[in-house]
């Protein structure tokens, strides 16, 4: 993707887009603050449109590649939304069952960045089924500041319960094995992690910068988990020192990484913020780990 990449920017401008992405500033606000860093002809509204997602860029497995079947689907979750739809990707020519993954999108969504996620994964030889958040308002809606919008609205007990329908209904669909492990990044990890809290058969969970669960949680944990951090991410980063010994105490079977140099959001790569060796690295060692773990 010919874009600037993170080294770009200052590091204050990448927090205060982080600020922005979470929901903590709004549009005009980055905008008024961005205009600082506006230089050289560049205007804030040039930055805005610099660091926001380009799906179209850095989509890595086309929507109607032959070596997948892909289909929207719908599942039942009478404790959250009653009803929610999700995109199912799997070999086209699988032999048998295949391991489920749950994909867990970021504060969006399902958008076409996290649906090329599980198309990936699918081509990897898993049953990967991402979920949409945004159901019950009507879905994804194709532009990332009203999904942002959108998803503030959302009654978070009833998406968590919604999520974790997802994974029973993952489980039993016909072409899985029964068993099914969990990849999430930003919101997305948070889910990870709290599944691993809340589902004793879960095989795996690869959180990707997500927050974490408190020690009582953790106490619950079964799966074995394989946890992503950003070395600039002061928000999410915070909370890994308590995390981390709630894992030792409670004798966890996990691995943590934190990659040199990166940023929130390291592996979208539809961002500057993507660093493309963290992610690579990373992707190896989520698949690799999934492999072991869910096979």
């Amino acid at each position: 993707m010919d874009r600037k990449n993170a080294g770009h920017y200052s590091q204050e401008l990448l927090n205060l887009f982080d600020r922005y992405v979470h929901g903590d500033v709004d549009r005009r606000e980055f905008l008024r603050q961005a205009a600082r860093f506006a230089v050289g002809g560049v205007t804030a509204a040039v930055l805005l449109d610099e660091l926001s997602p380009r799906f179209a860029e850095a989509q890595q497995v086309p929507k109607g590649d032959k070596r997948l079947q892909t289909s929207t689907v719908e599942y039942a979750s009478p404790q959250g939304s009653r009803k929610v739809k999700g995109y199912l990707a799997r070999l086209a020519d699988a032999k048998g069952k295949l391991p489920g993954v749950l994909v867990v999108h970021e504060n969006r969504g399902l958008n076409p960045h996290i649906e090329d996620i599980a198309r990936r994964l699918a081509l990897e030889g898993f049953l990967a089924f991402a979920p949409d958040a945004l159901t019950p308002l009507g879905g994804y809606p194709g532009d990332e500041d009203k999904a942002r919008e959108a998803f503030a609205t959302l009654d978070q007990n009833k998406t968590r319960e919604d999520f974790v329908a997802a994974l029973g209904f993952l489980e039993k669909r016909p072409e899985c094995t029964g068993k099914a492990a969990v990849i999430g990044f930003c919101f997305g990890g948070g889910i990870a992690n709290l599944l691993a809290t809340r589902a004793p058969e879960l095989a795996a969970a690869v959180p990707f910068y997500g927050t974490q669960p408190t020690d009582e949680e953790v106490a619950k944990i079964r799966a074995p988990m394989l946890i992503h951090y950003a070395e600039h991410d002061d928000r999410i980063n915070a909370g890994i020192p308590a995390f981390e010994a709630s894992l030792k105490a409670h004798k966890v079977d996990y691995q943590m990484f934190a990659y040199a140099g990166t940023q929130h959001g390291f592996n979208n790569d539809t961002t500057p913020r993507y660093d493309a060796a963290a992610a690579t690295l990373a992707w190896r060692r989520s698949t690799e780990f999934l492999n072991k773990r869910v096979h």
